[in-house]
């Protein structure tokens, strides 16, 4: 049976209830302060490698989709983290985070603290977007519909239980607070608008828990890399 726009929008937004990684482990002891600076630092240095990652999944997504005005609506997200020759995107805020909380631009750059785990599951994803139909794609990004109240929580987190972190380096997170809604809308206009088959909403949610099982396993290998007691 074909949900209705209100029933396929509340099915969505029960993967992230039920999946979403702000429930992990290692989100839930960031949040209590708990982590310790090594952990922090791994974090920030294996979340880089999905961090450079999205703007490539994007730019996959983009040649996949069908219309001029469907990639006008998209592109901007590449340049969100790519940035432009005159203006800093994403990517060079997370290396701003980096070295906030005292890892070398190199070390992030060249990813040496990059665990397989984390390497396996974003290139998992970057091929999903790349070989999946782009509704289906587009989809696996609705993720963004969470992600302002975590974000919102992690800038207050970071400033209160993390005082040793620069707070110059938490622009990545406040930039984030608007782009993501902004995003997330667009998607969910796309999906809600394209995916009108039982069948095809079904997949919509299957590719959105696809992607939260990316970012939970990203986590699982931070934190069994980062333990505080290794």
């Amino acid at each position: 049976m074909l949900w209705t726009a209100d029933e396929f929008t509340e099915r969505l937004k029960n993967v992230g209830r039920s999946y979403y990684h702000d429930k992990h482990p290692f989100h839930v002891k960031m949040h209590q302060g708990e982590l310790n600076r090594e952990q922090i630092r791994g974090w920030v240095a294996n979340r880089y490698y999905y961090q450079k990652s999205v703007p490539i999944k994007d730019a996959a997504i983009l040649s996949n989709l069908p219309s001029l005005e469907l990639r006008r609506d998209w592109i901007g997200r590449i340049i969100d983290h790519d940035g432009t020759h005159g203006e800093d995107g994403g990517i060079e805020a997370w290396l701003r985070l980096g070295e906030a909380v005292g890892l070398s631009r190199e070390d992030v750059l060249n990813e040496k603290h990059v665990v397989p785990g984390v390497r396996f599951a974003v290139d998992a994803y970057v091929n999903f977007a790349r070989t999946k139909p782009w509704i289906e794609a587009v989809a696996s990004s609705l993720t963004e519909l969470f992600s302002p109240d975590l974000i919102s929580k992690r800038i207050k987190v970071l400033e209160q239980q993390y005082p040793w972190i620069d707070s110059s380096g938490l622009e990545y997170f406040q930039n984030r607070l608007t782009q993501a809604p902004r995003d997330s809308d667009t998607a969910l206009r796309l999906v809600l608008t394209y995916c009108q088959t039982p069948e095809a909403q079904q997949r919509a949610v299957a590719a959105l828990r696809f992607k939260c099982d990316v970012l939970w396993v990203q986590l699982d290998a931070i934190e069994k890399a980062f333990s505080s007691n290794a």
